[in-house]
């Protein structure tokens, strides 16, 4: 007999990277949930194995991502061949002020991170416990789950989050349409030791073209930590037994299928005709046989239930962006979530989720399909602007329900684009400079970050900050500033734009304030003699009023 229990804020479903995402923000911003998985433990394979830049940011942030370079070994760029012979290198070489480069870490190394992270916040994967059934009211959520003893609990809840894949309940119950098809070519999948010289950090792609000029065969490898290991994908053979058979026209063919997995025979097969100099594979970990979709939903969310990652949009691995694109989902939807949990937010907020996210999974499920079909060279951006946009630098919301009224120069960060990180902050304390990041780090909510040469001035403006939504202040005087007394409240921490990188980023042209919000994007842009202004317009966009404060999260 099932049970009722009322005990949550937030039902998340699925424990992938996406889910634990979507936990630890809620977590990180106070508000209670529940994350529960069907499967009984993690799984060992390395699906999603490309960290990017941007989320490195995110997992700054939050305090998560020394562990996370740790772990993780460096992609340093891709070498190409073409019927054998080297066609040239790209290297993944990120600006100066960009603080991350690309990283590759096994998706089950990933969960495993995020999965203690999430522990220690208070949050524990509830394994075995499925899904079976939801329905919503005016008033809440009701969840049918069925625990890994075979018993039946309902669940009460204010808001439910799927993240639980390619084959989503979650997206199936709330009748969203989910458009788009599915390459006709089956891949193979390993995780293997290649004994090959070729540099560390590179990844490899091998071709071999038809005589029309189509690509015949092609062979990408990974590399993951581990002493000459990668996680390679191939095309499945011809007489290489179906793993499942083929898909309904109607179903949603993606990820890992099951059935027959390759052998270390079939993948050596295949190298011994790719690969760019004679390589022995060893050490398998895994084998699968993979199909890709590409599809998208109509809509993020309904009423109080919302899907992110592989629930909500799914396509091509070409640039490593899927499981990257589901944690900025996460990130996006969770603290608009927290607010309205909070009392602090208008349910209005949670419209803005789809508004920003959805045209960006559009976005990235037509690049990677171009890049799957006719390779990333089709592009016709020039290489710098194509590689910010690969390590997902270049997201923003101009132009959306948030992005407030643009100030400053059109080429400066403007509401909606991401917070530039900088270094050469300093203290009079610290003998060594401090990144953005490192001053942000560890700060949940909305943050004001002031600049400018007058600490008086800024000083009101702090003071502003607080009156107005009792939003946290950062100040950062110019290069040349007086910063000797600062004639302000003692507890707003102030830094020094030493190396004048902050004024060159963010192109300030005088006092100017800038709301980072709790995701790194940039919510206003603002004269700092407008502070009170412009934050009480950002509140009134949060559906607050300007006299209601957005409390410092603590985690409860």
């Amino acid at each position: 007999m099932a049970h009722h229990r009322t005990t949550t804020d937030v039902l998340v479903v699925g424990a992938g990277p996406v889910g634990l995402s979507a936990a630890a923000e809620l977590r990180r911003h106070g508000v209670h949930c529940r994350l529960v998985d069907r499967l009984p433990a993690r799984l060992p394979y390395a699906k999603a194995v490309g960290i990017q830049p941007r989320t490195l940011e995110l997992w700054d942030r939050m305090g998560l991502v020394r562990a996370v370079l740790e772990a993780a070994v460096p992609l340093r760029g891709q070498l190409t061949y073409v019927d054998g012979r080297e066609q040239g290198r790209i290297e993944l070489t990120m600006p100066p002020e960009v603080p991350y480069g690309f990283a590759a870490l096994p998706q089950y190394e990933t969960e495993r991170l995020l999965e203690q992270y999430v522990t220690r916040l208070g949050t524990v994967v509830e394994r075995g416990t499925e899904l079976v059934s939801f329905t919503q009211d005016r008033d809440g959520v009701t969840a049918r789950l069925r625990t890994a003893k075979g018993a039946d609990e309902e669940l009460r809840v204010p808001y439910l989050i799927g993240c639980d894949g390619a084959h989503s309940v979650v997206r199936k119950g709330l009748g969203l349409s989910f458009a788009g098809g599915a390459f006709q070519e089956e891949y193979m999948l390993g995780d293997v030791v290649a004994d090959w010289d070729l540099p560390p950090g590179y990844g490899v792609r091998s071709t071999r073209r038809s005589a029309d000029g189509s690509t015949a065969d092609v062979l990408v490898c990974v590399p993951l930590p581990g002493a000459g290991r990668y996680r390679m994908s191939m095309r499945l053979p011809p007489g290489f037994s179906p793993a499942g058979g083929p898909a309904a026209p109607d179903a949603v063919a993606h990820g890992p299928q099951g059935g027959r997995a390759p052998g270390l025979a079939d993948l050596q097969a295949v190298v011994d005709r790719l690969a760019p100099r004679p390589v022995r594979l060893s050490g398998l970990r895994w084998s699968s046989v993979f199909r890709i979709g590409h599809r998208i939903v109509d809509h993020y969310g309904r009423g109080r239930v919302f899907v992110a990652g592989d629930a909500a949009h799914i396509h091509p691995p070409t640039g490593a962006q899927g499981m990257n694109t589901g944690v900025q989902d996460a990130c996006n939807l969770a603290w608009k979530l927290a607010l309205v949990v909070r009392g602090e937010a208008g349910p209005a907020l949670l419209g803005t989720y789809d508004a920003e996210r959805r045209p960006v999974g559009e976005e990235v499920v037509g690049r990677t399909v171009r890049h799957a079909v006719r390779g990333i060279e089709a592009d016709p951006e020039d290489r710098r602007t194509l590689l910010l946009r690969e390590a997902q630098l270049l997201v923003g919301y101009r132009g959306g329900p948030l992005s407030g009224v643009p100030y400053g120069p059109e080429e400066a960060p403007q509401p909606g684009d991401r917070a530039p990180d900088c270094a050469g902050l300093t203290t009079p304390v610290a003998a060594y400079p401090l990144r953005l990041l490192d001053v942000l780090r560890g700060r949940p909510g909305h943050v004001v970050v002031l600049y400018g040469s007058d600490g008086a001035e800024l000083a009101r403006a702090a003071a502003a900050a607080r009156a107005t939504g009792g939003l946290p202040a950062v100040v950062i005087l110019a290069a040349g500033a007086d910063g000797s007394a600062w004639p302000g409240d003692p507890s707003v921490p102030v830094y020094r734009d030493a190396a004048g990188e902050f004024g060159r980023l963010y192109l300030p042209g005088g006092a100017t304030g800038f709301l980072v919000r709790p995701d790194g994007q940039l919510g206003a842009r603002f004269p700092s003699a407008d502070t009170a202004a412009a934050l009480s317009g950002w509140l009134r966009a949060l559906s607050v009023r300007p006299d209601t404060p957005l409390r410092d999260p603590v985690v409860a």
